[in-house]
This record gives C-alpha cells, sequence and structure tokens, in this order.
C-alpha cells in the first residue's frame, strides 16, 4: 500500500515499461473504487493513458509519450503551462492563495477591471466564478433579480449540468435523470429569429434569452452572419434580457475577443470561462452591465460563494488576458483557424467524403461531423493512437471537434494533418463498404 502511494503522489514518468503499466493500473484502480467505475472500465478497455506533464502545445502520459494537445474543451488557447500565467500563479501561490473575504481583494478588483476592458463596451461589472456554470448560474439570478421569470433557450445548446444551468441546456439524456428542473423554459431553433420573435412577442418583457454565438457542444453550429444582430434587436424590442454565453468562445477561439465582437452585439450578461483560466487556475465570471447588475450592487449578499473571485485564480485570469494581448493571440487564432478549416476539409474530402457529413468552424473551434456517432469515436480513438488529443461534443456525438491553442507550430499543423489524413485512410478502410443511406 505505501508503495502503491508513493508512486501515485508522485506522478513520474517511467521510462520502464513494467513500472508505467503498474502506474496506470493503480489509477484505474483508484478511479474504479473511488470516482467512477464506468469511465474506469472505459479506461481500461481503450488502453487510455495517464496525463501527468504539460508544456506548450504537448501532453506527456506515464511512459513519456508526447501528445499535440488539440482538445480540452477550448480552455488551452495560449496551451499548457504558459510561463507568464504560471509565475503570476506562483508568486501569488507563496504570497497569499486565498482570500478571508474580510478584507478587500486587490487581485480582484485588477483582474475585474483587467476583464471589463477587453469585453463589449457597457459591460462593466464582473462576477467571478469558479466554473462555466457557476457563470450561467449568475447570469441566470441576475436575470431573474431583473423581474425576467421566463427562459427562451436554444434546442443543441449547452450551458452546465448544475441545476439552473441544466434547465437551459437542451440535451434530454443530461436533463431527464434531474427533473423536475427550472420551470418556465422553453427551447426554441437556433439560427431562426422567427421562432424567437414568436416567443418573445407572446411574453413581452419577461423573458431571457441565452445563447452561444457558436454552438460548440452542439457540435460547432454556426449560424448565419447577422444572426447575434437579430437576437439583440429582438431582444430590446420585446424588453427581454439577453445573456451570451462565451465560456468556449470568447478569449479568441473564433479569431475575435468575443463572438460579440463579430456582429458589435452587446448583451447585458456575458459568460467567460474556459480560456480565462490560461489553462492553469479554473475560473469564471458573468460580465454585466450597470442595469442588469444593480440588484447586486445595491446587495452584495444575494450572491456570493467563498472561493469565487479568490486571488489565486484572478491573477491567473489578469494573467491570461494579459498573455492574449500581448501576443497577438486574437488575430493569430484567425490565421491558424482559416488553414486549418480549409487543410481538414481538403484531407477528408479526399480520403472518406462518404464518411463525413461536413468540416465547418471559425477560428480554432472546427468541428468534423460524421455519418455516424460511432465513425466519430472511431476517429478520436485513430488519432489518440497517432497521439493526437481532441474533443467529442457533448450534444451531437457524431461531431469531432479541434479546439487547438494558437500557438501550433508549422511542425505542430503538419503533425496534426498527417494524423488526420492516416486516421481517415484508417476509418476508410474499415469502412469502404458503408451505405450511408442505411446507417
Amino acid at each position: 500500500m505505501k508503495q502503491s502511494q508513493q508512486m501515485l503522489e508522485s506522478m513520474e514518468i517511467y521510462p520502464d515499461s513494467h513500472q508505467a503499466a503498474k502506474f496506470r493500473q493503480l489509477v484505474i484502480q483508484g478511479q474504479k473504487r473511488h470516482v467512477n467505475k464506468s469511465l474506469a472500465k472505459l479506461a481500461e478497455l481503450m488502453g487510455t493513458h495517464v496525463e501527468v506533464r504539460s508544456s506548450g502545445n504537448y501532453v506527456f502520459d506515464e511512459r513519456g509519450q508526447k501528445y499535440l494537445a488539440c482538445g480540452g474543451y477550448g480552455v488551452f488557447t495560449i496551451g499548457h503551462c504558459h510561463p507568464t500565467v504560471i509565475e503570476a500563479v506562483k508568486a501569488q501561490l507563496e504570497r497569499h492563495p486565498l482570500s478571508t473575504r474580510a478584507l478587500l481583494n486587490a487581485e480582484l478588483a485588477s483582474a475585474a477591471e483587467t476583464l471589463a476592458s477587453v469585453t463589449p463596451k457597457g459591460l462593466d461589472y464582473v462576477y467571478f466564478g469558479n466554473s462555466g456554470a457557476e457563470a450561467t448560474e449568475a447570469g441566470l439570478k441576475l436575470a431573474r433579480l431583473s423581474g425576467k421569470r421566463k427562459l427562451v433557450a436554444m434546442q443543441g445548446g449547452f450551458h452546465g449540468k448544475t441545476l439552473g444551468a441544466l434547465s437551459v441546456t437542451s440535451r434530454t439524456a443530461y436533463r431527464l435523470p434531474f427533473q423536475p428542473l427550472l420551470p418556465q423554459v422553453e427551447f426554441i431553433p437556433f439560427a431562426a429569429p422567427k421562432a424567437l420573435e414568436n416567443v418573445l412577442s407572446n411574453n413581452a418583457h419577461e423573458c431571457c434569452v441565452i445563447l452561444e454565438p457558436v454552438q460548440a457542444e452542439g457540435g460547432v453550429i454556426v449560424p448565419y452572419e447577422g444572426y447575434l444582430r437579430d437576437v439583440e434587436r429582438l431582444c430590446r424590442h420585446y424588453g427581454a434580457f439577453l445573456i451570451l454565453d462565451e465560456i468556449q468562445t470568447g478569449l479568441a477561439r473564433l479569431g475575435t475577443w468575443w463572438g460579440a465582437d463579430r456582429e458589435e452585439v452587446v448583451p447585458d450578461v456575458l459568460l467567460v470561462g474556459k480560456a480565462l483560466s490560461g489553462g492553469v487556475i479554473p475560473v469564471s465570471a458573468a460580465v454585466a452591465s450597470a442595469q442588469a447588475y444593480e440588484r447586486l450592487n445595491q446587495d452584495p449578499l444575494l450572491h456570493t460563494s467563498t472561493f469565487a473571485g479568490s486571488p489565486l485564480a484572478t491573477v491567473a485570469a489578469r494573467a491570461a488576458i494579459n498573455v492574449i494581448k500581448n501576443e497577438n493571440i486574437v488575430p493569430k487564432a484567425k490565421e491558424l483557424g482559416e488553414k486549418l478549416v480549409v487543410e481538414v476539409q481538403k484531407v477528408v474530402g479526399e480520403i472518406c467524403p462518404h464518411l463525413v457529413r461536413e468540416v465547418r468552424g471559425i477560428g480554432l473551434l472546427i468541428g468534423i461531423e460524421f455519418e455516424a456517432d460511432y465513425l466519430a469515436g472511431d476517429f478520436m480513438f485513430e488519432l489518440m493512437h497517432r497521439n493526437v488529443l481532441v474533443s467529442y461534443s457533448l450534444n451531437a456525438h457524431r461531431v469531432v471537434r479541434l479546439t487547438p491553442s494558437a500557438t501550433l507550430s508549422e511542425s505542430d499543423i503538419d503533425w496534426l494533418l498527417s494524423a488526420i489524413s492516416d486516421s481517415a485512410i484508417a476509418l476508410s478502410k474499415r469502412n469502404s463498404s458503408l451505405n450511408i443511406a442505411n446507417s
């Protein structure tokens, strides 16, 4: 037992294959006994290894194998362990990691000012949380404080799995076991302004509308140009409260600071997360207009959390934003994303067009939609076999997502495209006679 504990606590790389296998098995046993049996069994079945170290665009497992990180659900826009963020967090960790909340928190104020400086004009007040779902909860509560009782969400939308966030997340499989959820929630088609107007016109001044600029977990669903402007116009006309969920799309992921910037939209509340962490410390935020935040300004105890806005998390957020500014991450993400979409379309179009419906995306949020769920799973497995890590889509299992950092080198790009090509070839060979019409 003592040796097992020492191995697990050390989280070392084991060049010796026997030691590496022993370490991996210990991790699986721990997962099975105390975390989640099904996940442990799946990892065992798939031969999944243990990530023990990361740097830049790479993750390393217990054997020392290097992986190209092109997943992570939008967190690693500036890569893993960026030195600027790491140094800021290290210094804060040694100085004052958590606040008593009895005195003022200078790091909180500084990070809020920094974040507000890059959000759409008029969004000046920041509530920090620890996760994207917490940011969603804060946004929904601000809507309630503004008198909005009816929630309008989008089919295919994903906003988290806490009870409030789950109430506006559309996937039935996640919702059903926890019902009843929040009342007065209506789901309408994404990118369908007439459907939105029908709801708002029948419930004037009562609604809160929540949506993503691009549906990420929904399978990288990109709406028509001008859709967000249409949504904002309708919300203002009918007195609705608008929450724009940029937890995954914000902070350069789409090749702009925010999806809102693409159409010069200003919501009542902007939700932020994922890349706000700098890939180092979990942190999220709801950034609101003065009007939307007024009730919290009057009574700050209406919504609080012990760990929200901790010094450690807020210095990470401030450092991450400064890296995005100082290293020109926004234009880099735009340029790299445009290149990757074209190249990925070309590769799969030449090798397995009968297996792929579409490659689509904006910036560094790219989706490959397959003709069947199992094809997407097989493709991810093939990529992992070639040491490339990507993400699946929680609301659209046919879609594999690429969310790489904006700092991929030319050799990284070659690695990624080669892995996609080889994986597509392997998939095509196994499914050469697939009858899509009957799949």
